[in-house]
């Protein structure tokens, strides 16, 4: 075996390795991936639409004709009764009938399919937004309750070794007892933290798996996505809102209404009916031959197809408000999440710049003071210690408050209607 082949193989290992780890790692996107992958919601629109489209092409054919057949004039009593060839009115008869619709009538039923179509669409596009927003708010709340629980745990591991000094300065004489309990105390305190901090990450994971499967939730998280920026413009808001999935949805919906409006509108003129019929009389009397015509007498079209009428322009008019209305109160909504979203950041570059540096200076201060020559008090740097841990649980908590709000505003508009 020669060495060459030896480093192949390795390498080789190595990279397999390194695959599974890759792929045992659940990260953001392959979150959203998954949790788009699992929707049955997502299916059921499409099926919809689906079913809608096919309904818009049968919508747009004529009616099948229909085949009649009977008896007409047969004898029940006297010499000839019952008999299909005696008397000189009997006849059998087959027919056709066929229902003729205008074809602006034909293609108006077609187009209201065709816009239920694009409503399921619309829809499917509004549980895609919400799929994608709950699956990156549960990834990132996971990702962030596991981080405060390692943060906890770090600072617990630095309060054990407080125990350790005031046990040691309690034998030699130079502290007092009650600082070893003090300490201990301290400890069990950020232990009752960390227990809090786990039951918040089981949790977290609980609604990660609603998402993504419970096997995919227990796979350790990968890197977060960059939270610097959100594709929403604040400028550009009012031109980007009408790709809003809802304001969308309701778009669609009104375009319905319309296309029913239009409908019953065609309906203004009837449809009519044509026959024809070929009769059999008895071998000594002439076949016949029938050719029928009707029509539906639109007699009071005032309350009837003229209130239809009006019922689905007053439908188009209330959903035209209706949309109006959601745009004002979700445009506003977005405008004070936006603003939110900043002034967090905001508060975040604070607590990195002043916030969390003085806090760890205070605690590295107060343990120097401690350990030196001037005796400070242990309670001073316990103290000092609880300050730091709850600056950083504090920051933790903003950083997911912030991350949540980056996934609503990230995924509140499709990226593919992004202007």
């Amino acid at each position: 075996m020669s060495h060459r082949f030896v480093v192949r193989a390795a390498l080789a290992v190595a990279a397999s390795l390194s695959a599974l780890t890759v792929h045992a790692q659940l990260g953001f996107e392959q979150a959203l991936q998954a949790a788009e992958q699992r929707s049955a919601q997502l299916v059921a629109q499409g099926s919809a639409a689906a079913a809608a489209r096919e309904m818009a092409v049968a919508a747009g054919q004529r009616p099948d004709p229909m085949l009649t057949g009977g008896v007409q004039n047969l004898p029940i009593d006297g010499p000839d009764r019952f008999s299909l060839g005696r008397d000189f009115m009997t006849m059998r008869s087959i027919g056709l009938m066929q229902q003729y619709t205008r074809k602006d009538k034909l293609e108006a039923r077609a187009t209201r399919f065709e816009h239920e179509a694009r409503l399921a669409e619309a829809g499917r596009d509004v549980a895609l937004a919400a799929l994608r927003t709950g699956a990156a708010a549960a990834w990132l709340s996971l990702y962030w309750n596991e981080r405060l629980r390692e943060r906890l745990v770090a600072h617990r591991d630095e309060a054990r070794l407080q125990i350790d000094a005031a046990e040691a300065a309690q034998r030699g004489g130079r502290g007092p007892q009650a600082d070893v309990f003090a300490a201990r105390s301290a400890v069990a305190q950020i232990e009752d933290l960390i227990e809090q901090a786990l039951a918040q990450v089981e949790n977290a994971r609980t609604t990660l798996a609603r998402w993504v499967g419970e096997d995919a939730a227990r796979q350790p998280l990968g890197a977060p996505p960059p939270m610097d920026a959100v594709r929403l413009d604040l400028a550009g808001i009012d031109r980007e809102w009408a790709h809003h999935p809802q304001i969308a949805l309701l778009a669609k919906q009104e375009d319905v209404a319309r296309a029913e409006a239009a409908l019953a509108r065609a309906n203004l003129r009837s449809d009519w009916n044509a026959e024809v019929m070929v009769s059999k009389r008895g071998s000594q009397f002439s076949n016949m031959l029938s050719l029928n015509f009707s029509i539906p007498l639109q007699l009071d079209q005032a309350n009837r197809q003229q209130r239809e009428l009006a019922s689905s322009l007053a439908k188009v008019e209330q959903l035209r408000a209706e949309r109006e209305e959601t745009t004002r109160a979700h445009l506003a909504d977005a405008r004070a999440m936006l603003q939110e979203w900043q002034s967090q950041r905001e508060r975040l570059r604070r607590y990195d710049e002043s916030l969390t540096p003085l806090a760890a200076q205070r605690t590295q201060a107060a343990l120097a003071a401690y350990r030196g020559a001037n005796g400070a008090a242990l309670g001073d740097v316990l103290a000092a210690r609880r300050a730091e841990i709850e600056t950083a649980l504090e920051r933790t908590r903003l950083e997911m408050q912030t991350a949540r709000l980056w996934s609503q505003l990230e995924y509140l508009i499709p990226e593919g209607d992004h202007r």
